[in-house]
């Protein structure tokens, strides 16, 4: 068994389960700050697109009290540079062979031993940024999706309190239909 098997010698935080609570107005807030920070540290590796998306950026949606922010780039190669710059600022790096989606580089922001921020790396080449804002923009724009989105996370909380996996992979049907939606001009 290897440390990745071995869930007892995680940290804390990477075994969280899953709560969603009312939506705080300060959220907003935070990923604007939160994206500042990471301009300023991800800029040194000609990383400037970097967008706080997800649940908290949108109004009135219930959430996990996490930030989702994402910086897009052209290559993973200066990953083991980027590493202990972000490290210095309580961005935990998972490694993909634990967070399973090749698609992207995966930092977790740690405070007082909880998750209060994640940062996705991803390729521009990839569709995960296009997707991923495409998504929190069509929420935004129509209230009722997000309504109906809002009571799907809270139902799924419920029924995969303890697998973060499974509650995600429990969402993708309407995310995908959301982005299969006809915008009308």
């Amino acid at each position: 068994m290897t440390n990745i098997d071995n869930q007892s010698t995680w940290p804390i935080w990477a075994t969280e389960s899953v709560e969603i609570v009312q939506p705080h107005p300060e959220w907003i807030e935070q990923g604007k700050l939160y994206k500042d920070e990471l301009t300023r540290l991800l800029s040194l590796f000609d990383m400037q697109h970097i967008e706080h998306f997800g649940s908290t950026a949108i109004p009135n949606l219930p959430a996990k009290p996490i930030i989702d922010m994402m910086a897009i780039t052209d290559s993973f190669d200066p990953l083991p540079a980027i590493i202990p710059v972000l490290e210095k600022e309580n961005w935990h790096y998972v490694s993909p062979e634990l967070d399973g989606k090749p698609h992207r580089r995966f930092f977790v922001k740690v405070i007082n031993d909880k998750r209060v921020a994640h940062l996705h790396i991803v390729l521009q080449q990839g569709q995960q940024w296009q997707n991923q804002l495409l998504f929190r923009d069509r929420l935004i724009a129509h209230p009722e999706w997000a309504e109906q989105y809002g009571q799907l996370k809270q139902h799924l909380a419920i029924d995969n309190k303890d697998d973060r996996e499974a509650y995600t992979q429990a969402k993708t049907e309407f995310v995908q239909h959301i982005l299969n939606q006809q915008e009308k001009i």
